[in-house]
């Protein structure tokens, strides 16, 4: 849920602690006297299936922009109460990020590393001149961060009067223009002029000849290691203030990563560095769990791709579940993402994000693969897409999850993410009469026979 910057991506955000405030409910401002009917009747003609990130943004930021300006004009003594608490509560990572936000805007939106050397490298007296003249803008940026949290906040809270529970996601990796980088260069490996000098991604397998180059910043493990891990430990508090579980993306990452030296054109060149492994989940779990126990993490392990012993060993030390997704089981009867061998510590999806919907796999993977599929789920190729939610549903992993897209039996039109490409990514959009009796009832009726 945090604030995406350029190509929409949750994973490339200007900061890991911050919300996205393209996500705030309008409706709500409107209910608490920030914005009129009137303000948000000139809208655009969205589409109800894809979101137009370039078309949504700027109108959106207009009305917070008034949402504002109309909260500084009226001041309402309880709201502007909160707002203090707030600006208070989450001044360790929020002060940065506002200075952050209001200092890119004044340059145009472009990336921190392009910024003046003084503003670039943090010089105290730069510092000083930008929170004076950029105070209003400063304010702003804080104002929409209280504004998200304080929505989300009731979200959350109304989930579990209804017995819900949210799985949230940290991605191991932060992205180089985030305040999380401009903040704490000294926990990143950059060269003088503040640019990385090595860069994270996965080296060439299978499924990618040249690798994936991510291009995210690596960690100082080390620098890390000497302040207690305390910026992980601030990562954790505040993300569990909003969900109950985390997924932990690329967790083999704080085992070891894949270090490519920065300017390299794949991700062919590069080397294993090793991760803080359990020196800093000792950490978490003694700053995090009340109970003190190191097995009690709020914590899923996302343990895709080539994973070795060392990665298993990590996640088991602390009972973390990690991840299956039956998608990826159809290879063989011995495929260990197929049900019959899974344990009960995991995580059942049927895809991610990552991958194709269910349908759109079916339609493009190998006959072979389709018809092992059908036996094994013991379906007709209509009722393929539920067979597969029944079967994880019926498992006995702990937890068993299904995207929308698959619960609604879409096809390749409505992937959220190809992993590869840049631009299209993260737009398919769910339609307010998607989810009908019928969908519910089906839901309803696995949950009661399965126990979930």
């Amino acid at each position: 849920m945090g604030p995406t910057g350029y190509g929409d991506s949750p994973y490339q955000c200007f900061s890991a602690f911050a919300g996205n405030p393209y996500l705030i409910s309008l409706d709500l401002l409107i209910k608490e006297g920030l914005l009129t009917d009137s303000d948000v009747e000139d809208k655009p003609d969205f589409l109800t299936s894809r979101i137009n990130f370039g078309q949504l943004i700027p109108w959106k930021v207009n009305l917070l922009d008034l949402a504002f300006k109309k909260f500084l004009e009226i001041n309402p003594v309880q709201l502007s109460r909160e707002f203090e608490a707030f600006r208070v509560e989450n001044s360790t990572w929020l002060d940065d990020f506002a200075l952050f936000m209001a200092i890119k805007e004044s340059n145009g939106g472009g990336s921190w590393v392009d910024w003046p050397i003084p503003i670039r490298k943090r010089e105290e007296t730069a510092l000083v001149a930008s929170r004076q003249t950029l105070a209003p803008s400063i304010l702003k940026f804080a104002f929409y961060q209280f504004v998200f949290f304080r929505q989300w906040i009731a979200l959350l809270d109304y989930a579990h009067q209804k017995g819900i529970k949210i799985i949230g996601d940290i991605p191991i990796f932060v992205a180089v223009d985030s305040s999380d980088v401009w903040s704490n260069p000294e926990l990143f490996h950059l060269d003088d002029e503040r640019r990385p000098t090595v860069v994270a991604g996965v080296p060439p397998d299978y499924f990618s000849p040249t690798g994936q180059l991510w291009g995210n910043p690596l960690y100082r493990w080390e620098a890390h290691k000497n302040t207690g891990f305390a910026w992980w430990l601030e990562r954790f508090r505040t993300i569990l203030k909003t969900v109950d579980f985390v997924r932990l993306d690329h967790f083999r990452g704080f085992s070891a990563c894949w270090e490519i030296p920065a300017g390299n054109p794949t991700a062919e060149i590069g080397r294993w560095v090793p991760g803080p492994g359990r020196e800093m989940f000792d950490f978490i779990a003694d700053s995090i769990v009340k109970n003190g126990s190191h097995d009690a993490l709020p914590i899923i392990a996302e343990d895709l791709g080539v994973i070795t012993d060392d990665v298993v060993e990590l996640r088991e030390q602390y009972n973390l579940p990690g991840m299956k997704i039956l998608q990826f089981g159809f290879s063989s009867p011995e495929n260990l993402f197929l049900p019959h061998a899974y344990n009960q510590n995991c995580v059942a999806y049927t895809g991610t994000h990552d991958n194709d919907t269910a349908r759109g796999w079916f339609v493009s993977s190998p006959k072979v693969e389709r018809n092992f599929a059908l036996r094994y789920l013991r379906v007709k190729r209509p009722d393929f897409v539920w067979g597969l939610i029944r079967s994880i549903w019926s498992s006995v992993a702990i937890f068993a999850i299904t995207p929308m897209q698959d619960v609604l039996d879409l096809g390749t039109e409505a992937r959220m993410n190809y992993p590869s490409r840049l631009g299209g990514n993260w737009e398919w959009r769910m339609e307010e009469g998607d989810m009908n009796s019928l969908l519910k009832e089906k839901l309803k009726d696995l949950n009661y026979l399965y126990n979930r």
